[in-house]
């Protein structure tokens, strides 16, 4: 697995990273997998690739506030990044990885590597756990579970990608400001608000980068970062309005 530790200026080019990395890997020859963990330097929203918008996100608010609001290719509902807001990927090979062609299992592959990872820089505070399908829980126990991590999935022929987002000193206020409530909620949400749902995790941001880099080790860092694809992927796709306001 060779690392990608890259933020580029715009969140559509860092949207469209993700994206080539799974590309790149597709073209590769072997087992080639990729780790990366970005921040977004001003918040953005990042729909689903079902997501209808206007049902999941105010709109209004958003431009209002100057917020752009883009779409990935995984699925999973709306969400806001931002500053204080963690980003990783990892792209993960089925050669190497045959067992993770059940999603039911690769879901629980990533999930559960993370959750290790992170147990311990809360373990006086709280734990953390696995809750509906990909979502991250917080719970202290003085309150149900809170939501700090969203992930998604796509599947490609040799390899997919998972990705998502770690709230660690994230404006939990803005969610409630840009994104409705969602038409479809996870059991153990109990139809709470954002503000009763999501929370922060409660440790730095340098101590969740050692613990994530831990949990997917790499061999080196990736040489030539797939800028030309980024660049078609905004142009083409990413960078669209047609494709970020549109069920694809």
């Amino acid at each position: 697995m060779q690392s990608v530790h890259v933020t580029l200026p715009s969140a559509a080019e860092n949207i469209a990273l993700d994206e080539a990395m799974l590309d790149v890997a597709e073209e590769g020859v072997g087992d080639v997998e990729f780790f990366r963990i970005w921040e977004s330097p001003e918040p953005v929203i990042v729909a689903g690739r079902s997501t209808r918008v206007s049902a999941e996100i105010n709109v209004p608010a958003c431009e209002t506030k100057g917020i752009s609001i883009l779409r990935r290719t995984s699925g999973g509902a709306a969400i806001v990044a931002g500053p204080g807001c963690l980003m990783y990927a990892v792209v993960v090979s089925h050669k190497s990885r045959p067992e993770l062609l059940d999603i039911t299992r690769a879901h629980r592959f990533v999930m559960g590597r993370i959750t290790d990872a992170f147990q311990p820089l809360v373990a006086r505070l709280g734990s953390v756990r696995v809750a509906g399908t990909s979502d991250l829980t917080f719970d202290d126990g003085t309150t149900p579970p809170r939501k700090f991590s969203g992930n998604s999935l796509r599947v490609k022929r040799s390899h997919f990608l998972y990705h998502g987002t770690i709230l660690y000193d994230f404006d939990l206020s803005l969610i409630t400001i840009c994104l409705l409530p969602p038409p479809r909620q996870p059991e153990y949400r109990e139809r709470r608000t954002h503000s009763e749902f999501v929370t922060n995790l409660p440790a730095g941001r340098e101590e969740l980068i050692v613990a994530l880099t831990a949990a997917w080790p790499t061999t080196g860092e990736l040489e030539n970062v797939p800028l030309a694809q980024v660049k078609e992927l905004v142009a083409n796709r990413f960078g669209k309005q047609a494709w970020n306001f549109e069920l694809p």
